[in-house]
């Protein structure tokens, strides 16, 4: 048989471990939510490098033909100036 005070500690346990649990609780609704909102974070900063990549591959495309229509007008150039 327990005396008062073994109840009145066991009663205290049951408080402590309920304290626990519910910043347990909070602590999980936390993480569920930085989580949440890494992986919004996340998707958003992928389309952002898709579109990065997608621009830089069209910047590289237009460097290409300037480059290309630069190097034909030196070209022509020199044919001009060699054959006058």
């Amino acid at each position: 048989m327990r005396s008062a005070g073994t109840r009145l500690h066991d009663g205290d346990d049951e408080a402590v471990s309920a304290i626990d649990l519910s910043a347990l609780e909070a602590r999980i609704d936390e993480l569920i939510r930085s989580s949440a909102e890494l992986e919004k974070e996340n998707r958003v900063l992928r389309d952002q490098h898709s579109n990065l990549m997608a621009e830089r591959a069209a910047l590289i495309e237009k460097s290409e033909l300037a480059r290309s229509r630069v190097e034909s007008m030196i070209a022509r150039l020199k044919a001009m100036e060699i054959s006058t």
